[in-house]
């Protein structure tokens, strides 16, 4: 563990502040749900996603959805990718772009049909084709990508409505 240098007291009603330059290098929001873990004395706060109790769900889909789809497929949470296309594992614990984010943030689907140059995974130089938010009970828990790779650059209707059903099927699993 990396040491900080920030000490903070509990309060009377058992709380403590998380400063704010580390819930901003963190990506924590106000709301965002923690989990709390004990290891020999030590309480430590990890962010929490639901999406990382479908993993197995989201990296079976990526397998079978991508070997008929042409474009690069990879699932992720609201900070990183967590399943990617067999060819493309190095995607996997990228954080998402501050674009990828405002695009899930404003909850629609987006499609690259005027070619605007956006990058959904940090140092991943693939722009993005389709991304379409992951909303489970109300809140967005994720997306599913499609990135652009060396044969297309633009997503058909068909590739649209897979990334669609892909995040309708990983919301209903994480509901």
């Amino acid at each position: 563990m990396k040491a900080t240098g920030i000490v903070r007291r509990i309060d009377d009603l058992g709380r403590v502040v998380i400063p704010k330059e580390i819930r901003r290098t963190m990506r924590i929001r106000e709301g965002d749900p923690l989990e709390i873990f004990t290891n020999s004395g030590e309480v430590v706060f990890k962010k929490y996603s639901p999406m990382g109790e479908i993993i197995g769900f989201a990296t079976d889909l990526v397998a079978a959805m991508s070997s008929d789809c042409g474009l690069i497929m990879a699932i992720c949470d609201r900070d990183h990718c967590i399943a990617a296309s067999a060819a493309k594992k190095e995607l996997l614990e990228k954080s998402v772009t501050p674009e990828l984010e405002k695009i899930c943030e404003e909850r629609r689907l987006y499609s690259n049909q005027n070619g605007a140059d956006i990058f959904a995974f940090d140092g991943v130089a693939k722009k993005l084709c389709v991304a379409a938010p992951i909303v489970a009970a109300g809140d967005i828990v994720g997306c599913v990508v499609l990135l652009e790779n060396e044969n297309t650059t633009v997503a058909s209707e068909t590739e649209i409505k897979l990334a669609k059903v892909a995040a309708q099927f990983l919301a209903s699993r994480s509901e």
